[in-house]
């Protein structure tokens, strides 16, 4: 079996090894499609914190793939399926009150566990969704992100008619502007870096796309980038009373000044929001399967595995100053083993 292995020292490879096999509690899904994104360039770098990762590591958290057997209850042989990555133990005392994004063990296919850029994986067989045959590929493998983005929106008490911005213009950015416009706001403007980015938010439902940040204080903001200047960016835009959802992951030990009064006078509420619950996974899916999320206009670069290297390098800013990029995925495919004597 091949997979793409990062060593946790800069190192990345195609790596050819045995297949996994799979505990009475799990079933062995094939990839099909797997996305990549800036945290996997952290995983390859090393700069994700130490506690959250587990070296050498086969990369790949966000996909999509298929069944190989007839599982009870999911599905059958052949059936698209998509896998939440976070493992919940189900036992402590966050998993019982349905906060499984914070179990007190922390394991996560692509982390803790091997990813999905392989050629086979062995996943827990309670966290396997299946996905309607209706569903493209192209769709179904943006679950994991949205489901990060839904439990975001989900945790605070949206209102129609917020004004919003959406500070980043990477893919979970850009998700943030399609789905809050399921809340009905009034206004959507995504802050971006790059103008080539403009007809991605565009097409995603923003109203405005700019690359200065506005004059203008708004109700709910999202910064989606994960760095120190988009966070203080989200900060100065946020209205006195309004929201402020901090959805980028930025590199372990970054630190921004904040004026603790300035958000204490601008009664401020700030929230971070780390991943997705089993109950978020679930009703992206729902949403999914019925035809109310449908993302893939997102997908603006695709490799095959050996590709690899040009997908890391897309993924680093190797594209073309006016070129948009939206997701990055990889297509998996079996390679076909010569049959044994």
């Amino acid at each position: 079996m091949r997979s793409l292995v990062a060593t946790g020292d800069g190192g990345l490879s195609i790596v050819e090894g045995p297949g996994p096999t799979a505990t009475p509690l799990e079933t062995v899904v094939a990839p099909l499609l797997s996305g990549v994104c800036g945290t996997d360039l952290e995983l390859i770098d090393a700069t994700i914190d130490p506690a959250y990762v587990r070296y050498p590591l086969t990369l790949g958290h966000e996909w999509v793939g298929e069944l190989l057997e007839d599982v009870r209850g999911i599905g059958v042989a052949g059936e698209r399926v998509v896998v939440e990555g976070i493992v919940p133990c189900e036992e402590c005392v966050e998993c019982r009150r349905g906060d499984t994004n914070r179990c007190v063990t922390y394991d996560e296919i692509g982390f803790t566990r091997p990813g999905s850029i392989a050629e086979m994986i062995s996943v827990p067989t309670r966290l396997i969704h299946r996905i309607d045959a209706t569903v493209e590929l192209d769709d179904a493998v943006l679950v994991e992100p949205m489901a990060v983005v839904w439990r975001a929106l989900n945790r605070i008490a949206l209102r129609p008619g917020l004004r919003v911005a959406v500070v980043g213009d990477g893919t979970v950015a850009l998700l943030a502007a399609y789905m809050v416009r399921l809340f009905d706001p009034s206004s959507v403007v995504v802050v971006g870096r790059r103008a080539a980015q403009r007809t991605l938010a565009m097409r995603a439902g923003a109203d405005d796309f700019v690359v200065v940040p506005p004059k203008v204080d708004f109700d709910l903001v999202i910064e989606a980038a994960g760095n120190a200047d988009a966070v203080r960016t989200a900060i100065d835009l946020t209205a006195r009373g309004g929201e402020l959802i901090l959805l980028g992951l930025a590199a372990h030990g970054t630190t921004v000044e904040v004026a603790p009064d300035d958000l204490v006078n601008n009664d401020l509420i700030v929230q971070g929001s780390f991943s997705y619950t089993r109950r978020s996974w679930s009703e992206v899916v729902q949403r999914v399967n019925s035809a109310d999320l449908r993302p893939s206009f997102l997908i603006t670069h695709r490799f095959t595995m050996d590709e690899w290297p040009s997908a890391i390098e897309s993924l680093r800013g190797g594209v073309a100053e006016e070129e948009p990029r939206g997701k990055v995925v990889i297509t998996i495919e079996r390679q076909r083993r010569p049959e044994a004597n």
